[in-house]
């Protein structure tokens, strides 16, 4: 199966893999309002470096915006919040988006 290196992701996935981050940057964009650049850097930050299997990964047992949460929000006393609509997501922290300087942008905010 190819991998290959993204231009938009430092990680070397396979096609299924690539969508199935591309939908976890969307998922950021769509829930939290932040920029396409700016969600894709946080995954960045999150997962360079680390290998992935062809899809389906392991992490694949969970649904992207699962793993959008946690790079989104702190976790408070070790939960993070998640997709129930009754949520008030006012009152959990938001971690800082990784500094513009870093190699983690890879697309223009």
């Amino acid at each position: 199966m190819a991998r290959s290196r993204t231009g938009e992701f430092l990680m070397d996935l396979d096609e299924g893999m690539l969508a199935y981050f591309r939908e976890m940057a969307q998922e950021m964009v769509t829930r939290f309002g932040i920029s396409r650049a700016e969600a894709v850097a946080r995954i960045n930050r999150a997962y360079e470096g680390q290998k992935f299997e062809p899809y389906p990964d392991l992490m694949c047992h969970e649904l992207p915006e699962y793993w959008g949460y946690g790079l989104y929000f702190k976790p408070n006393a070790g939960r993070l919040p998640d997709d129930d609509p009754d949520t008030d997501l006012s009152v959990w922290e938001v971690r800082p988006a990784p500094p513009r300087h870093s190699p983690a942008w890879t697309l223009e905010p």
